[in-house]
């Protein structure tokens, strides 16, 4: 693991919803703490009762340029494996352990409109994405869906936005999020889309229906499309690291980065599922197999991989670890 832990306090804690719970975080000594861009996220380590040990992603949901205090907003899962129940257990005052923040879901220096499309809890890193927006006069959009308003987060502040607007489930038909409300393609506007799978994927291929090319929509999972199982799936090949020579061999139902792991190399990683992007490495030779869904057509096009999620098509992959 290659995080430098970093030690804050919860410092405010409310309940946005039912199961939307808002914490904000400092340094112990009142320093300020690193910066972020919008878009970004922490690993947060738990020690707690039922979560020892657990590390996980929360997007940084607050405005990018206050670095007094981090926030962070935590969807309690029905089958959360004792992360997101752990967030839920934390009061003004406990201590929590995170990592510097990491983004690979930033706001694109190449567009002139940004058009951010959430989904639930993916509200959380396109917030961050409108308060840098709004603070720096850019052409932007925010549409926000969700079940209902009960299950909305943040609605005394967005309410107040002429830039964004609410679409609820539970609502008339005429304010529901549609494939009309992307527009037309346009080559100076990108799209940003953050939610659960299903809605994500919704939002994705209406985009592409439409005419929009896969390079303006930016997109972040909070899990992983395929089942963790098919990330292993397949024959036995040889992986080679440049740097130190050495070689292994991953058999059927093996990661890559399990193995070099269990070997003793010193590999990065993070979330272990293919969406965090901390794995990532380059290819120096042999055909990867990708199953991650971080990657862009051109990142994987200039060799980069992911060790957690994918495989090779060729006999011998050759990494530059």
């Amino acid at each position: 693991m290659s995080n430098e832990w970093l030690d804050t306090i919860v410092i405010a804690r409310y309940d946005a919803t039912a199961r939307i719970v808002v914490l904000d975080l400092i340094s112990p000594d009142g320093a300020e703490l690193p910066e972020f861009a919008a878009g970004a996220h922490v690993d947060v380590l738990l020690d707690g009762d039922g979560a020892a040990g657990l590390i996980r992603q929360y997007s940084l949901c607050g405005p990018p340029h206050d670095r007094t205090r981090y926030q962070l907003a935590v969807l309690a899962e029905a089958a959360s494996r004792g992360g997101s129940l752990g967030m839920h257990r934390l009061r003004a005052g406990d201590r929590l352990r995170i990592s510097r923040p990491r983004n690979r879901f930033g706001v694109s220096d190449r567009a002139r409109r940004h058009l951010l499309v959430a989904g639930g809890i993916g509200i959380t890193p396109l917030l961050a994405m409108a308060h840098l927006l709004q603070a720096t006069g850019a052409e932007y959009e925010l549409h926000y869906c969700a079940r209902s308003r009960a299950d909305a987060a943040f609605l005394g502040e967005l309410e107040r936005n002429p830039r964004v607007r609410l679409h609820f489930d539970d609502g008339p038909d005429y304010q529901r999020f549609s494939a009309g409300d992307l527009g037309p393609p346009d080559p100076d506007t990108a799209v940003y889309v953050c939610g659960p799978g299903g809605f994500m994927d919704f939002v994705i291929s209406s985009a592409q229906g439409a005419g929009w090319p896969a390079d303006a929509i930016y997109k972040e999972r909070f899990a992983p499309v395929q089942d963790a199982d098919a990330h292993t799936e397949g024959g036995a090949f040889t992986v080679r690291l440049a740097k130190s020579g050495g070689e292994y061999e991953i058999k059927e139902g093996e990661s890559v980065l399990d193995v070099l792991l269990s070997e003793g190399v010193d590999a990065p990683y993070s979330c272990q599922q293919g969406i965090c992007g901390e794995c990532i490495v380059r290819v120096l030779a042999g055909e990867p197999d990708h199953r991650d869904d971080i990657l862009t057509d051109r990142e994987r096009a200039d060799g980069m991989f992911t060790t957690c999620s994918s495989r090779a098509l060729s006999p011998i992959l050759e990494l530059d670890l």
